[in-house]
């Protein structure tokens, strides 16, 4: 199970419907708002 780093919602890797890779990493997200969020600011939400 991963979470969505924005909004912190566990999600299954294999039905989450949007995701994004970045630096390396593939992060799985809620909605398309957590995505585009994510996209604007992603060091506000990596770790």
């Amino acid at each position: 199970m991963h979470r969505d780093p924005v909004c912190g919602a566990i999600l299954d890797e294999k039905t989450a419907k949007f995701k994004m890779a970045y630096d390396g990493e593939t992060y799985h997200f809620c909605s398309v708002t957590c995505k585009k969020r994510f996209k604007r600011q992603p060091m506000k939400f990596v770790k």
